[in-house]
């Protein structure tokens, strides 16, 4: 019995062996229109290796990849070429198809998508095109074994990003809009009669998104404009300046002013060297842009945001293009949305337009309190919560005094409950300090918590929530929290987050909040998505194009990310909240 279990296996092995690189042909799978198999012994030699290497191929006439490491693909790319049994897929009779054809356009476009032409070796294509005139098998088949890692590459990237958000820590569902790729490349690209249209349709269907694909190409013309004028940058002021203020070098700043639109193009000056009203306005018009103190001075924070070069705002609007990739429906059109370097919070209709912008307070740079990136679904809502204080939160700042004061909680609004929420009065410092009472501050205007929370239960413990400190929405940088989101009008926003449901209006939860039960909870009949996101270059209705500082260096990691070139970390990686909870307030 064992010998012919060892005859029958090593039968079934030579066939395998000879269906996938002789001349016997399994059932076809692939939907696109069959090609020649003479080449099928080298397609699967190139596969197998995950790289195209130079010593495989003469690279004085064909060109390798660029980036030559395709093991991220490689079970991809085997299993296109196994369901089309190893027939060439992007040439007929030795020359490119129409569909390679347009690839190569879309790839030597790729900056206008906010990618890396050489990412998908855009300047490689006419050489190898050239290189096909030859016949050779080489030639021939590197041609097909590279366009097909790179239509693949291109069309993941624009589908769901270069990188998985959670790389970065950001817990964003990306792997919902994974596409079985060798399907869809095999199905719908090897035969594609019109490329763009293709490529369209795996792009994130969002006028957010075309805005600021629209926007990239826009500032990518600004940026040459720019190089090519060889402008020295603008001089840096000690203080402000205001109207009728000397500028030396105003005729320079009204040209940068002008570059972008922030100045009309047929504005003069009315003297060389004072700053009046007009050039003014145009500097409230560029701060307003750029999530600046809108005074119309000439600030030293304006001077130095205005010599940022066009490359940095290209940059960013690529970023942003990025993130919009990541995002799954419904979290695409999601009817809330807080922009974390924007300090704004959006709210949409169901037909996601524009309902209101709200200012917010974000976690503070310092300390590590960063608000993350992600999404998640707002379920419910809690009318005058209790803040439950953390035990080292209690240890370090609460038991100190309650040593020397054993009536200190109850005068800061303070109660201790045991762990079943019962209130105690008879306790100890020794017993906060270990976590064996709690201690919780009362509901009240003065609570850390403000009068409502917004819930949508997360790892990290983040959700918005109202506020004692309004006067922090007067800055016009706002990260002053512990990772969570203070809302500047809390009741306006549970009246919109409540709507349609019973009599929850206006009047109805400025009682809640003021005089109705403590702690209540308040579930929404349908849960509401929302993304809390992460955009330094943003488009307004309209094609007005806004930027914000990097404050939490996220788009200074992600750029890092990209200059190492592919293979990107495009697998999930666990999440791990720096947040703690109940110390994100």
């Amino acid at each position: 019995m064992m010998k012919v279990s060892l005859r029958s296996a090593c039968t079934a092995s030579a066939l395998t062996v000879l269906l996938l690189v002789g001349g016997c042909h399994r059932h076809r799978k692939s939907k696109s229109q069959p090609n020649t198999t003479a080449y099928a012994d080298k397609l699967h030699e190139m596969v197998e290796k995950k790289v195209l290497p130079p010593e495989k191929v003469d690279t004085t006439k064909v060109p390798n990849l660029r980036w030559p490491n395709f093991s991220d693909y490689q079970s991809i790319v085997a299993t296109f070429y196994d369901d089309r049994n190893y027939e060439v897929a992007w040439t007929r009779d030795g020359a490119p198809t129409a569909s390679a054809k347009g690839f190569i356009q879309a790839f030597q476009d790729a900056a206008t998508k906010g990618l890396i032409p050489e990412d998908y070796d855009a300047p490689r294509w006419a050489d190898r095109v050239q290189a096909l005139n030859s016949k050779s098998e080489d030639a021939i088949s590197l041609f097909d074994v590279a366009m097909t890692v790179n239509v693949m590459r291109y069309i993941s990237d624009l589908r769901m990003g270069r990188v998985n958000p959670s790389h970065f820590n950001f817990e964003i569902p990306v792997q919902d809009k994974k596409y079985d790729l060798a399907e869809f490349v095999s199905d719908n690209a090897v035969d594609a009669t019109d490329v763009p249209k293709l490529i369209t349709s795996v792009e994130p269907d969002s006028e957010e998104y075309r805005q600021t694909e629209a926007a990239l190409a826009h500032y990518m013309d600004l940026a040459k404009k720019q190089g090519e004028a060889h402008a020295d940058p603008l001089p840096t002021v000690p203080k402000s300046i205001s109207v009728g203020g000397i500028y030396a070098a105003l005729p320079a700043l009204l040209t940068r002013l002008q570059l972008e639109g922030d100045a009309e193009p047929d504005a003069t000056l009315t003297s060389p060297t004072t700053f009046d009203s007009n050039l003014s306005d145009a500097v409230k018009h560029y701060q307003h842009r750029h999530g600046l103190t809108e005074d119309g001075k000439l600030t030293p924070q304006t001077i130095k945001s205005l010599n940022v070069p066009m490359d940095l705002r290209v940059a960013q609007l690529q970023d942003s293009l990025e993130r919009w990739r990541w995002l799954p429906e419904p979290y695409l059109h999601a009817r809330l949305m807080v922009n974390l370097p924007e300090f704004v919070l959006r709210g949409f209709d169901p037909d996601h337009k524009l309902d209101f912008t709200m200012r917010v307070v974000v976690g503070q740079v310092k300390g590590e309190h960063e608000t993350p990136v992600f999404t998640h679904m707002m379920k419910y809502l809690v009318f005058r919560p209790y803040w439950s204080v953390p035990v080292d939160i209690a240890r370090k700042e609460l038991v100190p005094h309650i040593e020397s004061n054993r009536g200190y909680l109850a005068s800061k609004n303070f109660e201790v409950t045991n762990n079943k929420g019962i209130v105690q009065t008879d306790y100890t410092a020794h017993q906060v300090a270990q976590g064996a009472v709690m201690v919780r501050e009362k509901p009240g205007p003065k609570n850390s918590l403000g009068l409502v929370k917004f819930i949508f239960p997360n790892q990290y413990d983040i959700y918005l929530h109202s506020t004692p400190a309004i006067s922090l929405f007067d800055q016009t940088r706002r990260d002053f929290s512990h990772g969570c989101i203070r809302v500047q009008k809390p009741a306006d926003l549970a009246a919109w987050v409540l709507q349609g449901q019973g009599e929850w209006d206006l009047d109805k939860v400025n009682e809640a909040m003021n005089s109705g039960p403590d702690n209540k909870t308040v579930s929404l009949k349908t849960p509401l998505p929302i993304v809390i996101f992460y955009l330094t270059a943003i488009v307004e209705d309209g094609g007005e194009v806004h930027f914000f500082d990097d404050i939490y260096n996220y788009d200074t990691e992600m750029q890092k990310v990209f200059s190492k070139g592919p293979p990107y970390p495009v697998k999930p990686e666990p999440i791990v909240p720096k947040t703690k909870e109940g110390e994100t307030v």
